[in-house]
């Protein structure tokens, strides 16, 4: 049997390994000519490896699907970004730079400096309690989001409140969880701003659990791939042929065909191919066109698509070719430079920012999280130089005043690299080259819609057996067996995880199985 997989965004291609590893017959379809979707690497300025999307890797690391598939034998190594996280001077009040270490003790003896002990205690304390906690988070993620599953990996967690209580402070908004443990904003900010990295603003519901994931932090860092993001998904395209897959890249697929048990589809090249199962690991949205053009029944496809909420956007991206790392006051380049530089003093810079976007306005002053992973790995950066990258939160992808993006790209990578400055005072000036990504070009060069890197809303709503809405929860689509969803647009979201490649592969297989052995029907 053959498998057809759309798309090579890193869930598609860690479920066409899995496939491949069980023996299953795997052919990849991209239609870009650079593999690994939003986890890809390509030199953007000489001697520069550049990502075009992710850059840090947090949730995979946790998974085991590193080790199960041997990615270190196809290449793939990992550095700790450590410390993990940063938090500079206050330019306003002087306060010390928080520093978020792997080691509890070291981030709690920065916190007291910085915040006091009192928080510092409080710290602690959040750090035990949501380290356990995230790590059923992650557990739920092993697999696709049904109720037993859901509630199996969160047994046993420790309830002496009662279940009641414990429901109440996950579904609980991350502000709402930042101001019950701690009272420096400074700190509030930065644990906002970490959350925030999912994508809402840690004032909806529902977000505690993106706030308590930084606590999972002090157990294993995020990871920088040696060599860029894309290592990661090169290294997965290396296993996926060494067990006899197929990677076809720069033929877009241009319809989703029902032909008898199994699916009919067609590339922009002019091939048709024949599987009895497919994995599409494109944006649902992008999934849902290809299942029109097929002939799938319209109706059904407008209501799906008419309650996906992409979103206005999420953020743009500044990719710069330094001659210096930024020097912030207080702190070496090596407290500093590792991991995420998380740039914020209070929350209302992140709320009126996030306002602004719903309402289609750029921020009244962008935040930015900055990463300088040439700090860690000088191999992605020319000879004496380093390399930066911008993101800034939120800028949406239609603005209100009809105005193009192009008009405003510059001049909002130019305040973008001013918030640095800010903080970095003379980082401005070590700018050597810049390459930036608004919402638009996300959405051009890699088809995120909307700009949106999540594919679709964080929200509450929009997670677990709700993702991307509750019939397409379980990775399958009803009216269309054989055919299985992966991504971002899945469950559990987007980041860099693999969990919804593996998961659609496990399906693949369960059903493979059951196909070639009837009796396991009845089971």
């Amino acid at each position: 049997m053959t498998v057809l997989v759309l798309g090579s965004g890193h869930n598609a291609l860690v479920a066409a390994c899995y496939l491949a590893r069980a023996g299953e017959r795997v052919e990849v379809l991209e239609r870009d000519e650079v593999l690994g979707g939003a986890v890809s690497t390509v030199e953007r300025f000489p001697g520069h490896l550049v990502d075009r999307g992710s850059s840090a890797h947090i949730m995979i690391r946790h998974t085991g699907i590193i080790e199960e598939l041997e990615l270190e034998r196809f290449g793939l190594r990992y550095i700790d970004c450590d410390p993990w996280g940063f938090t500079p001077t206050d330019p306003a009040t002087g306060a010390p730079p928080i520093i978020f270490h792997r080691d509890l003790d070291r981030t709690c003896a920065s916190i007291a400096e910085a915040c006091g002990a009192r928080d510092a205690v409080a710290y602690e304390h959040f750090a035990q309690v949501w380290g356990a906690r995230s790590a059923r988070v992650m557990r739920a993620f092993g697999g696709t989001p049904t109720p037993g599953r859901l509630l199996r990996s969160f047994w046993g967690l420790d309830a002496k409140d009662g279940g009641s209580a414990l429901s109440r402070e996950f579904l609980q908004s991350g502000d709402a969880l930042l101001d019950s443990h701690f009272h420096d904003e400074r700190l509030k900010a930065s644990l906002a701003w970490f959350g925030a990295q999912s994508g809402p603003p840690m004032s909806e519901p529902g977000t505690a659990p993106m706030v308590g994931f930084a606590a999972l932090m002090h157990t294993l860092p995020p990871g920088r791939a040696v060599g860029g993001s894309g290592a990661l998904s090169a290294a997965l395209v290396a296993r996926l042929r060494s067990d006899g897959g197929v990677v076809s890249a720069g033929d877009a697929v241009t319809a989703l065909i029902r032909d008898g048990d199994g699916w009919r589809v067609r590339t922009a090249s002019g091939r048709n191919l024949y599987a009895r199962k497919v994995i599409a690991g494109t944006h649902v949205l992008t999934t849902l066109d290809l299942l029109r053009v097929g002939g799938f029944d319209e109706s059904i496809l407008d209501d799906w698509q008419r309650r996906i909420r992409v979103g206005p956007g999420i953020g743009m991206v500044v990719r710069l070719a330094t001659s210096d790392l930024p020097r912030y006051p207080g702190a070496s380049a090596a407290e500093s430079a590792t991991g995420l530089q998380l740039l914020v003093s209070d929350r209302g810079q992140l709320r009126r920012a996030h306002g602004a976007a719903l309402a289609g306005d750029l921020p009244p002053r962008p935040v930015v999280l900055a990463m300088s992973f040439s700090a860690l790995d000088p191999t992605i950066a020319a000879a004496g130089q380093h390399q930066l990258s911008l993101w800034a939160q939120w800028h949406p992808y239609r603005l209100a005043d009809g105005t193009d993006w192009s008009a405003h790209a510059d001049r909002e990578a130019d305040r973008i690299i001013g918030e640095l400055d800010s903080y970095a005072p003379g980082f401005a000036d070590t700018v050597l080259q810049r390459y930036v990504q608004t919402p638009v070009d996300l959405e051009r060069e890699m088809g995120l819609r909307g700009g949106n890197v999540m594919h679709v809303e964080m929200s509450l709503d929009q997670m677990m057996l709700w993702r991307p809405i509750p019939e397409l929860s379980g990775q399958r689509v009803p009216g269309a067996p054989g055919l299985y969803l992966t991504g971002a647009s899945t469950h559990p979201g987007g980041g860099v995880s693999g969990a919804s490649g593996r998961s659609a592969a496990r399906l693949v297989l369960r059903d493979t199985r059951r196909g070639r052995f009837p009796l396991l029907r009845k089971r």
